[in-house]
């Protein structure tokens, strides 16, 4: 069954994680994904082990449901190819250094624009074009250090702490999706495509919640919680005789319950636990209370138990026993095609679900068959492949 978007095609030029996590997204749902690299291919590659048959498993996790061809952008050939396969395009994304694209003569405005008036840009950056930091390159860590991100993560004994997931990468993928989405249904109404730009750092900013809100509120600096809520008691974890358990009570019934469940059904009537500002004040002292009880407790009988309660609570799994569990399994959200494992797609859609359809590609996989689709004919494919145009295997060089 066609996807959503399907008819829908991607020319891929991004790497790495930002912008190939928003072409995967838009790939799982029916768009056609051209990813192009450059000769060293997408340093993702490299970044193993685990490596499955020559894959690694970084660059699987973003570029599933694509098809391969490797072009040298940095020769003005590569770059007549780059044009050819725009010709039937609706979407380019990027993430080269702001100017880049100008420095081809590929350039949106000068160019593309008027070449391709349907076309939608949408360029994964750093930091913007502009501003103080306007055309640095942006790393999800770096941008973590520099937005706050990371002093409000982890323990406030330990000081500032990466989040272990590339959050600002992945998010900012996400955002940039849901821009592209945005323009794909005003082009609609308009018939012209335009540029976005998405940056890491804004995107960044962005997220922040509720830590940004609360200070730009208060105006007081937020602090690292470690696995508190800033907002919200209890919302927190907690040590039980089988093991760790989280609990994320948001409201007074849910608190009245989860008492009611652990046999302290008087707590609720104390004034300093009435509800969750009183809470807040006083979390020293709830916190004792249910970790003393907690304790004595099975973490995986209480969570179906708080859970059919009503109580938002689970057991704190590793990520072997997170996809091993019998909801994941039930949900779809592992899948395999061939050798490749990966993530299922979360959104379901009822008439057009998106789907697992291809593996990752290898190196410059459908180098050839693209071109051909593009109407190149054997003799100038053969040509762009032995003047180092086109690639079918991997180079050293460094891209331009």
């Amino acid at each position: 069954m066609p996807g959503a978007l399907d008819g829908i095609r991607v020319l891929d030029l991004s790497r790495v994680l930002g912008g190939p996590y928003c072409a995967q997204t838009l790939a799982d749902h029916g768009a056609e994904i051209i990813k192009v690299e450059p000769p060293q291919g997408d340093e993702t590659r490299g970044w193993g082990p685990p490596f499955n048959d020559g894959l690694s498993a970084y660059f699987s996790g973003a570029n599933r449901n694509k098809r391969s061809i490797a072009i040298d952008i940095g020769k003005p050939e590569g770059r007549d190819v780059i044009l050819r396969l725009l010709e039937g395009a609706d979407v380019l994304v990027h993430n080269f250094k702001s100017g880049a694209l100008e420095k081809w003569g590929l350039g949106y405005d000068a160019v593309l624009k008027n070449r391709f008036p349907r076309l939608i840009l949408c360029h994964v950056t750093g930091f913007g074009a502009d501003g103080p930091l306007g055309g640095f390159p942006g790393y999800d860590a770096v941008v973590q250090a520099m937005t706050g991100l990371m002093s409000i993560n982890g323990n406030p004994a330990n000081g500032p702490t990466r989040m272990g997931t590339p959050i600002v990468d992945i998010g900012t993928g996400l955002i940039a999706c849901n821009a592209v989405l945005a323009a794909i249904i005003e082009r609609f109404r308009s018939g012209l495509g335009q540029a976005i730009e998405v940056p890491l750092y804004d995107c960044a900013i962005s997220m922040m919640h509720p830590q940004a809100a609360n200070s730009l509120m208060s105006g007081k600096v937020p602090v690292a919680t470690g696995n508190g809520h800033p907002n919200i008691v209890p919302y927190d974890m907690f040590e039980t005789r089988t093991g760790k358990l989280y609990l994320a009570v948001g409201n007074n019934g849910q608190f009245a319950k989860l008492c009611e469940v652990l046999g302290l059904s008087d707590v609720p009537q104390d004034p300093r636990f009435a509800d969750n500002a009183a809470r807040l004040a006083h979390r020293a002292e709830i916190t004792e209370i249910l970790s003393a009880r907690l304790a004595e407790s099975d973490a995986r009988a209480l969570e179906p138990a708080l859970l059919r309660a009503g109580v938002p609570a689970g057991v704190v799994r590793n990520v072997i026993d997170a996809l091993d569990h019998p909801h994941t399994r039930h949900r779809g959200m592992v899948v395999s095609v061939g050798s490749y494992k990966g993530t299922g797609v979360p959104a379901r859609l009822s008439r057009t679900p998106g789907e697992v359809r291809a593996a990752p590609p290898r190196f410059a996989q459908h180098s050839r068959v693209l071109l051909k689709e593009a109407g190149f004919s054997e003799q100038q494919i053969d040509d762009l492949t032995q003047s180092g145009v086109v690639l079918e295997e991997r180079t050293d060089t460094v891209q331009r």
